[in-house]
């Protein structure tokens, strides 16, 4: 992710008043196992910001292993084994196979990465999936505002 994005997370990130959207830093091996329990590989940039913030908001609630208490508790491999599991006979189940669930959107839908890096949406009502962003940095950059 560019340095002035992360700089603006950074900060607003560890103001005071923001503490609870920001989690603990996920480890190297944390990473190593659930990359190897969902059989994915994490991309660079998602890495990089649950390495500095862990789970924590940035526009949208990104999950890790440790979230910020206003995040809620599912882990990024508990959100992607349950959707596999729940979604497994929709059509976009070969995306939830190969990806991995980082946030869901207001009404329960999934936002995934998938080995590409890209990020798409599956709405469970329609059976539809849709781009989000071409990276998971575009994505923050389109959704985080300070507040």
């Amino acid at each position: 992710m560019n340095d002035a994005l992360m700089e603006r997370l950074k900060i607003f990130l560890h103001r005071e008043d923001n503490r609870t959207l920001v989690g603990i830093p996920t480890s190297q091996e944390e990473i190593a196992k659930a990359q190897q329990r969902l059989n994915i590989s994490f991309h660079e940039d998602y890495v990089h910001f649950i390495q500095t913030f862990g789970g924590a908001y940035a526009g949208l609630a990104v999950h890790a292993f440790s979230n910020g208490s206003s995040l809620g508790n599912e882990t990024v491999v508990d959100l992607t084994l349950g959707f596999r599991e729940e979604f497994k006979e929709l059509p976009f189940a070969m995306v939830l196979q190969t990806g991995y669930v980082i946030s869901l959107d207001g009404t329960g839908n999934p936002i995934i990465i998938n080995p590409a890096g890209k990020v798409f949406i599956c709405y469970h009502d329609t059976e539809e999936i849709k781009l989000l962003a071409d990276s998971f940095e575009a994505l923050i950059e389109e959704n985080f505002y300070e507040w």
